[in-house]
């Protein structure tokens, strides 16, 4: 698909080194040969529009039979966002799903009220050494959706629209943007975009949505002159015109934002919540461990461990 969107305005030179609200660098964590580095949320910012917990998974490499293993777990009041550069994960859950996720294809649950899943390298990805690097996101959901029954969809890479121009070639993961809407069911204003730049391309960021930013999951973007490598996220001020350039060797992105919620969300562990009282009553169901019976269930295929809580 062709797209052409104006780049008149924002261009990198026209673009002050102030309309970068927020600089985030992430945290990482080692688990065991696997880092994660996490993005959202941060010390001085909660959310981008909706999205409420950003996570790079890898890049990771495994031998013959090893691979991750993420055993059941709870979550509330929020979507989880599943997308893959290589790799894959068997996502199982607790409302029947059994998915395998595959590079480009987008796997969105959306817990609601409540939902157990897990997250393991398939029995196929074991078969020979393997890699993995993906980024995970959680969106909060509007207090309307809360109490929501969960839900689970999966759509294809193929099911994504696709977006291209000189140098730029992009995905449309979650929403709207440059006149493109994805397949996946949201219930906020969003948008969330897989971009890849040739060295010295320019990625306008869309214009249409109260808050945006990007993080950059490989090469460089130069904004107002200033460079910024790989692992780092930026958030830009609402109502500027944004367009970032690639670098020498080009760059890959992930572009998300939206609509900003009503207000803050309590995050605790795997759950967000508008409210502590929820996520206290979340608390008291996972200890309980009444399966199928009170709040949570385990998924029907995955029910010999999970993970208790803190």
């Amino acid at each position: 698909m062709s797209w052409n969107p104006a780049l008149t305005p924002g261009c990198p030179d026209e673009i002050g080194v102030d309309a970068i609200e927020t600089l985030i660098i992430p945290r990482a964590r080692d688990l065991g040969g696997f880092e994660v580095k996490r993005a959202l949320p941060a010390p001085k910012r909660q959310m981008v529009g909706p999205f409420i917990f950003f996570d790079q998974a890898g890049p990771a490499e495994f031998l013959t039979g090893q691979g991750i293993d993420v055993r059941p777990h709870p979550h509330i009041g929020l979507g989880t966002v599943t997308y893959l550069y290589r790799g894959d994960f068997h996502h199982r859950d607790s409302i029947g799903t059994d998915q395998v996720i595959l590079p480009g294809a987008v796997n969105w649950m959306v817990a609601g009220k409540g939902v157990t899943h897990s997250e393991r390298t398939s029995d196929q990805g074991r078969k020979g050494p393997h890699s993995l690097y993906g980024i995970q996101t959680w969106i909060a959901l509007p207090e309307n959706r809360e109490d929501m029954a969960p839900i689970f969809e999966h759509h294809g890479k193929e099911t994504l629209p696709e977006l291209a121009d000189d140098g730029i070639q992009a995905r449309l993961i979650l929403g709207h943007a440059y006149g493109e809407k994805a397949p996946a069911t949201l219930y906020s204003e969003t948008f969330y975009l897989d971009v890849t730049l040739a060295p010295g391309a320019r990625f306008p960021l869309p214009d249409d949505h109260e808050d945006r930013g990007l993080y950059i999951t490989e090469g460089s973007v130069s904004i107002a002159g200033q460079e910024f490598e790989a692992g780092r996220m930026m958030v830009f001020r609402p109502g500027d015109p944004i367009t970032v350039a690639a670098g020498a060797q080009g760059a890959r992105l992930m572009a998300l934002g939206g609509a900003t919620l009503n207000g803050p969300r309590y995050v605790w562990w795997n759950f967000v919540a508008s409210s502590r009282e929820r996520i206290e009553h979340a608390k008291e169901e996972w200890r309980a461990a009444n399966w199928g019976a009170g709040l949570f269930d385990l998924p029907r295929d995955d029910r010999d461990e999970f993970i208790p809580l803190p």
